[in-house]
């Protein structure tokens, strides 16, 4: 591997406070050593440099005050409690004082965003930090949170570094067979987190986990260390831009790496084709996939945590392509889920159509679209609804993309046998007041979906069809009996996901004329009534990266079955007629609901 070098001993020897064998004999300790020390601790050990130089000069780097921890004798105990012991543990970090909203903090790294967010969220108060010498904020925490806390503290710190030293994010030259090999040989530890993000990984912090592991990040090797920095950096990033999707392919001359954000896909960095195989395979150990095979696809799941509250999935699918193992990561944060249906952005009509079918004690509401549409959040916005002590939830699902309390979800694993048939008749066995299927893909699906649903059960499940009335042919076409059709479903949505106008520089557009509104609108309406709409566009600012879009939100069509549709369905009436009733009842197509949001 090539030596590795350290932006900041590269700054201490411009800046002629060590030599250039001085760093090099710092990092050869550092390497020896079993608890990998800082760099900065290890000169100041090595008497090349004096702590308080150190400081100074790191004080100028960071542009942040250092600061002499001996003239903090007596800090106030009501500011040691503002910090819990477990941030202290996590971060280093050391509580000094308070100045109205804003709390003083000490820490070794001043530009660790993760600990100041952390440190920002938990306290509720605007954090100013100040850097100071390691030695001696070890020894601070160590007097107002124990020894225990410090020894904690220090040794985080030291895991830091284990990764901090390596900033040269070039793959170690040899085989890169011999590479992944080594992959396959190590163990599951700790992810990293990333504050800077460019050709590869900038600097990784120590903040996101994998789920179930704990081994310290000391123990990683070097070989292992640059790949691992860098899949971590893709994935964390990821969470950074808020991505949907990461998909990572291999061409014949370069290895692809993109997000699809608010629905695009963008391109984020293209690596060296030496790296595909190492980089595929540390994705594979962390679904917990073979390896070995590089002939057949595979699907598996990474389950990460980012602080003690919050979980993060990773819904992982490898398919070999011309040349290589592509891979595709869905990212299934349930922080960013809105579960609350009545955040969803339906209107009034639509909010009360959905309310009444969910009151019904039995029935079976369909949500309808094509994949990416948002029909899952839809459908479990509506379960939690729903989920109370008094009733008995189950689901059928492929995959379960978020767990809740309360509901009983089960995997469909159609190769063992488990099918949603399989499932739908077991759960008629528990006892279910509402039962959700994750699709009706078949008519004993969807025969059995409806029975249930006839028979005193609140049924939920999706389809894959263009609108609402093209779901009643959808079914039909199955082989289901218009009759069961028409007296089981009692409403049916449609959706759309669409990119959200950015908030933050929104202006009215001239050039969208009402006649413009209307023929787009694809209603009867006249011109008259969208006169008074104001359409918007996002002009482009740095919220939306120059856009004019940030997020995305929905579009629904909301088709209640009311006496004339079921009429309607029972003597065979086409999808054109059924679309034509549900414009007569004031039923907004999708388009309509869209012209709505625009303005």
């Amino acid at each position: 591997m090539p030596p590795v070098t350290d932006k900041l001993g590269k700054l201490l020897i411009s800046a002629n406070l060590i030599t250039e064998p001085q760093l090099n004999e710092a990092l050869r300790s550092i390497k020896q050593s079993k608890g990998s020390p800082r760099l900065g601790s290890t000169l100041v050990k090595m008497g090349y440099i004096p702590e308080e130089k150190l400081l100074q000069f790191l004080s100028q780097q960071y542009r942040v005050p250092a600061v002499d921890l001996k003239m903090y004798q007596h800090i106030d105990p009501a500011i040691i409690k503002l910090v819990p012991l477990e941030l202290v543990k996590k971060h280093m970090v050391l509580p000094l004082r308070r100045v109205g909203a804003t709390v003083t903090v000490a820490m070794l790294d001043p530009t660790n965003m993760l600990a100041l967010d952390d440190l920002k969220f938990r306290t509720n108060y605007t954090i100013e930090p100040v850097i100071a010498a390691e030695s001696a904020l070890i020894e601070a925490i160590k007097k107002y949170y124990g020894a225990e806390a410090a020894g904690s503290a220090e040794n985080r710190a030291k895991a830091n570094a284990a990764i901090l030293q390596a900033k040269d994010y070039t793959i170690p030259e040899g085989d890169p067979e011999d590479e992944v090999a080594n992959l396959g040989k190590m163990e599951e530890g700790p992810i990293v987190d990333v504050e800077d993000f460019d050709k590869t990984v900038g600097d990784v912090l120590d903040s996101v986990e994998v789920a179930e592991t704990d081994q310290d990040l000391g123990m990683i090797s070097e070989v292992e260390a640059p790949i691992i920095k860098l899949v971590n950096g893709i994935l964390i990033n990821a969470m950074r831009v808020q991505a949907s999707d990461i998909h990572i392919e291999p061409y014949e001359t370069v290895f692809r790496i993109r997000y699809r954000v608010d629905g695009d896909l963008q391109t984020v960095m293209n690596l060296p084709l030496k790296v595909k195989n190492a980089l595929i395979s540390r994705i594979k150990i962390m679904a917990k996939l073979d390896i070995a095979e590089r002939r057949l696809p595979q699907d598996g799941r990474i389950k990460l945590k980012l602080g003690p509250k919050r979980d993060i999935d990773f819904r992982v699918s490898v398919l070999p392509t011309l040349y290589g193992e592509k891979g595709v990561l869905r990212l299934l944060d349930k922080a960013n889920v809105q579960v609350d249906k009545d955040k969803l952005g339906f209107d009034k009509k639509q909010a009360a159509d959905i309310n009444a079918a969910l009151a019904m004690p039995y029935g079976m509401i369909l949500v309808t679209g094509p994949t990416g549409s948002g029909k899952t959040v839809t459908l479990y916005s509506c379960l939690q609804a729903l989920n109370t002590p008094d009733v008995n939830i189950s689901t059928a699902e492929d995959p379960v993309e978020f767990n809740f309390m309360g509901i009983n979800q089960v995997l469909v694993q159609p190769d063992i046998g488990l099918t949603f048939a399989i499932a739908l008749k077991s759960f008629l066995r528990q006892d279910p007041d509402i039962i959700l299927i994750g699709e009706i893909r078949d008519f004993e699906t969807g025969e059995i979906a409806i029975k249930a649903a006839m028979t005193g059960h609140l049924v939920l499940a999706s389809v894959h069809t263009n609108d609402a009335p093209a779901t009643i042919n959808r079914l039909l076409n199955m082989g289901i009996e218009p009759f069961l059709v028409a007296s089981s479903v009692i409403l049916i949505i449609a959706q759309r996901l669409c990119r959200r106008i950015c908030k933050e520089c929104k202006v009215p557009d001239p050039t969208v004329t009402a006649e413009i509104l209307r023929m787009a609108g694809a209603s009867r309406a006249n011109e008259a009534d969208y006169v008074n709409m104001t359409p918007m566009k996002g002009k482009g600012c740095t919220t939306c990266n120059q856009k004019g879009y940030k997020r995305r939100l929905a579009l629904y069509q909301i088709m209640p079955i009311t006496e004339q549709i079921r009429l309607g369905i029972l003597r065979g009436a086409s999808t054109d007629e059924i679309r034509k009733m549900t414009l007569d009842e004031g039923v907004k197509t999708i388009r309509m609901s869209g012209i709505t949001k625009v303005c």
